[in-house]
């Protein structure tokens, strides 16, 4: 898995576990819905300040979301 899969796997692990949709998520980071899908796919290649604003709505470290899954 490369590291783009991880942080998709961990994003979506982390807001299914808060119970979110996407939608709910695009809106705590700011960052729009379609984006957070490519995301949570694998299929985007995000800045660290897009991971860092994902992070943040998830009130996670970003290492975290970068670890292994």
């Amino acid at each position: 898995m490369d590291i783009r899969e991880i942080l998709g796997v961990n994003v979506r692990k982390a807001r299914e576990q808060r119970g979110w949709s996407q939608e709910e998520l695009a809106d705590r980071s700011g960052i729009h819905r379609t984006y957070i899908s490519g995301v949570e796919r694998g299929a985007r290649n995000p800045t660290i300040e897009i991971i860092a604003a994902i992070a943040g709505a998830l009130d996670l470290p970003v290492a975290v979301l970068v670890g292994s899954a």
